[in-house]
């Protein structure tokens, strides 16, 4: 196609936009004829807004799907998360199989979450049960760990829901939303560390799912050992991992930033826990993510204009099981070091190679697959077309003792029926 592609970013980062010169793309202004638009997600609600909207035409894309906070807004990934396991439930599904007490056996991969001060009365209920636990509470739309808090008394809550309950019917708009979730208190620790893991997943379109896994995510530590003591429920640099929370530390490394990569992480887990859990435990991370896409793919608007990298945040406990924490639609691209730049510039990369086929102007009527050579350091995750045209796919390796699926078809030691999830 003639032409080169003409682009516009509102997040002036030099991984960004080194990758557009290197292409030789042409920058433009917001308000000129441009292909290619690398925005913030303030900027994605004008551009799909009622009032101030416009229409996208054939060779425009954009990098967040419109509604994408249906996933990476904390309370909605939950919502959407608790609606998908009723359904399978009621479609009479395997997968939302549950043990003698009640707790689903494969899609209990998001701790027990409410939203406060709607559910405030459920949560109460909920902590009698275990009144020694510790839970969490986030603010629905922040990130990087901003106004996250611990606690572990009703009365730190009482105080919280008191000020929110000033004028109730107000306080569910005006007030902040909040998500209170059960606090993972076992995490699995590394050098007496808690980490969690930063993985980037490329959606190319919803319906039918096709997403990618970016082979290299990395881990993220504490700069303090853990200790689940309650007398350090209010020490950040114990339980949050945000570098731009651990940055403060006075014991921050800044040559490795507090970072592994994942493949060190699995060559540390394949040698302290051995090769066969390992493998278990990725595949049990590829599903669940797979899984909470599909819990969103319904009410995704999935616009042709539209692609997304998303940050997944997973945090494993000490008995190897990874839990979903929270999905990020904009995952920093700020360095915090040299090898964070590289790698955050090959993410760029590698995305854009598969977003915009052989950096030509875009054609929002092709939907091809790209070529397996375009993938640099992407995986195809799931690809719901192949998965429909010819059953479980063969390239992602099989596992000893387990069915050839795509990534993390589970089949369980516990004599559990394979399922053909990946349908």
């Amino acid at each position: 196609m003639a032409g080169k592609v003409k682009w516009v970013t509102d997040i002036e980062k030099s991984v960004l936009i080194n990758n557009f010169e290197k292409r030789g793309w042409i920058q433009v202004a917001e308000n000129e004829d441009w292909n290619f638009y690398w925005m913030s997600v303030q900027t994605i609600r004008n551009v799909f807004s009622v009032e101030t909207g416009y229409r996208l035409s054939d060779d425009q894309i954009v990098n967040h799907f419109p509604n994408h906070y249906e996933l990476t807004r904390k309370d909605l990934m939950v919502k959407n998360i608790k609606r998908y396991r009723k359904e399978l439930e009621k479609e009479g599904s395997p997968l939302a199989e549950k043990d003698e007490n009640g707790k689903y056996i494969y899609l209990d991969f998001v701790p027990v979450t409410f939203m406060l001060p709607a559910d405030y009365n459920l949560f109460v209920e909920e902590f009698r049960k275990n009144p020694s636990s510790t839970w969490i509470m986030k603010p629905c739309g922040k990130a990087q760990g901003k106004g996250i808090f611990l606690i572990n008394k009703l009365s730190q809550i009482k105080k919280w829901s008191r000020d929110s309950k000033t004028s109730s019917f107000v306080s569910q708009s005006s007030k902040e939303a909040y998500v209170i979730s059960l606090y993972i208190n076992n995490p699995l620790l590394i050098g007496g560390k808690k980490f969690d893991l930063r993985l980037y997943v490329l959606v190319s379109t919803y319906r039918p799912l096709r997403c990618y896994m970016y082979k290299l995510g990395f881990c993220r530590f504490c700069t303090v050992k853990y200790t689940p003591s309650t007398s350090e429920l209010d020490n950040m640099f114990v339980h949050l991992t945000n570098v731009a929370i651990q940055k403060h530390g006075d014991d921050y490394n800044h040559i490795h930033g507090g970072k592994w990569t994942v493949s060190n992480l699995r060559l540390y887990l394949e040698s302290t826990r051995g090769k066969e859990v390992t493998n278990k435990l990725f595949d049990e991370i590829h599903w669940i993510i797979v899984q909470s896409l599909k819990a969103v793919a319904p009410v995704m608007n999935n616009d042709k204009h539209c692609f997304e990298c998303y940050g997944y945040d997973i945090i494993i406990d000490d008995k190897l099981k990874p839990w979903l924490i929270e999905v990020n639609a904009s995952p920093s691209l700020t360095s915090s070091t040299a090898n964070d730049r590289i790698l955050k510039y090959n993410l760029i990369n590698d995305t854009l190679n598969i977003a915009v086929p052989n950096g030509e102007i875009p054609d929002c009527k092709w939907n091809k697959s790209p070529p397996k050579e375009v993938l640099g350091n992407y995986e195809v995750l799931y690809d719901e077309e192949m998965a429909q045209s010819d059953g479980p796919d063969r390239d992602l390796r099989s596992r000893p003792g387990q069915s050839t699926g795509v990534k993390g078809n589970r089949a369980r030691d516990s004599g559990k029926p394979v399922l053909t999830t990946w349908k």
